[in-house]
């Protein structure tokens, strides 16, 4: 989606979506995967590039634990968005389970497959052990190792006595994903596009993406650097209906911090937390350099951002009780950001 020349604001960069599944207080897990499935059919109709899911695990506010499965689901039933994983977790997963239920994916849905790779397990140390893996992927030399072994799954390259069907010629487009420095360097080492999460780790934005472009090496997937910016949009008619809809999020993440997470609360429970003045200040830190306000205010935040980044693309998550919100929040952003295209 390459949208948006008004009179202050230039948003000329395509927007894409990463959903997590919310659970709201009182919701199923089933209706969470169905929510996702609605948005991402809307999404498509409405332009947007791409639709990603993120692995997350004994986070009772998100149903998004098993991408694959869910990306499935999500082909069968959109027919031209790009659809990926922002991301898978390597740590959770033997590369070849990876690279075989990708290599299916993208065989069943050649071209529009995307292989998000993080680096973090996506939940905490015990529920990571519950997973019957161990945690030497998450180190500096663990991970690039894994990595390499997936790809090869896909290439064919530096074969061994293990061929990757599916997955042996049927190589999605490979992402890496983080939050810090580590993977922006190893992502431009490798010559592959790189995600970063600024939804929630922006003061880290900036350093990350230098050192991502600083780190670039041209490969026979990627001539350039192209960097993607995840980063949280909440839209509505007003500033003030954006805001009262932001509030569950920024509890969940509050509670989350404090090792109990919790389906996502309703707008009126979160107006009515018995915040301490700590606690507000860690919510209002979270908020910032997000996008949240009307459709005018959310244009001038997502171009203060491209200006700021000088991001390739956008990716948008909302998380918001109501998925009602949440489709018309993504739908005042495309018709605001497309009226003068």
């Amino acid at each position: 989606m390459t949208v948006g020349r008004l009179a202050t604001v230039v948003i000329d960069v395509p927007l894409s979506v990463l959903d997590l599944a919310p659970v709201a207080r009182g919701a199923s897990a089933g209706e969470a995967l169905r929510h996702t499935t609605e948005l991402a059919r809307r999404t498509e109709e409405l332009g947007y590039h791409r639709f990603w899911v993120a692995e997350h695990h004994n986070m009772p506010a998100i149903a998004s634990s098993a991408p694959a499965v869910l990306l499935a689901h999500l082909a069968a039933r959109t027919s031209t968005i790009r659809l990926g994983s922002g991301g898978v977790m390597l740590p959770n997963h033997a590369p070849l389970v990876v690279a075989e239920q990708f290599g299916t994916l993208e065989a069943l849905h050649p071209g529009r497959i995307d292989l998000g790779i993080g680096r973090a397990p996506g939940t905490d140390q015990m529920t990571a052990l519950a997973l019957r893996r161990t945690m030497e992927g998450l180190s500096a030399e663990g991970f690039p190792r894994e990595l390499t072994d997936l790809m090869n799954y896909f290439t064919g390259e530096d074969p061994g006595p293990i061929t990757a069907t599916p997955g042996l010629g049927q190589r999605p487009a490979v992402w890496l994903l983080g939050s810090s420095g580590f993977s922006a360097r190893l992502a431009g080492l490798l010559g592959l596009p790189f995600s970063f999460a600024h939804h929630f780790s922006a003061q880290n934005t900036l350093p990350a993406l230098a050192l991502y472009r600083q780190s670039f090496r041209p490969s026979r997937w990627l001539e350039r650097p192209y960097a993607m910016v995840a980063v949280n949009a909440v839209c509505a008619e007003t500033d003030e209906r954006a805001e009262w809809l932001a509030g569950p999020a920024g509890l969940s993440f509050l509670k989350l911090r404090a090792g109990r997470p919790e389906p996502l609360a309703t707008p009126e429970e979160a107006a009515a937390y018995p915040y301490t003045e700590l606690e507000r200040e860690f919510v209002a830190q979270r908020r910032e350099g997000q996008a949240t306000g009307s459709p005018e205010t959310v244009r001038r935040q997502l171009g203060d951002l491209l200006e700021r980044t000088g991001a390739d693309e956008l990716m948008l998550t909302t998380l918001v009780y109501d998925v009602a919100d949440r489709v018309r929040s993504f739908e005042l952003i495309a018709g605001g950001l497309s009226r003068n295209t």
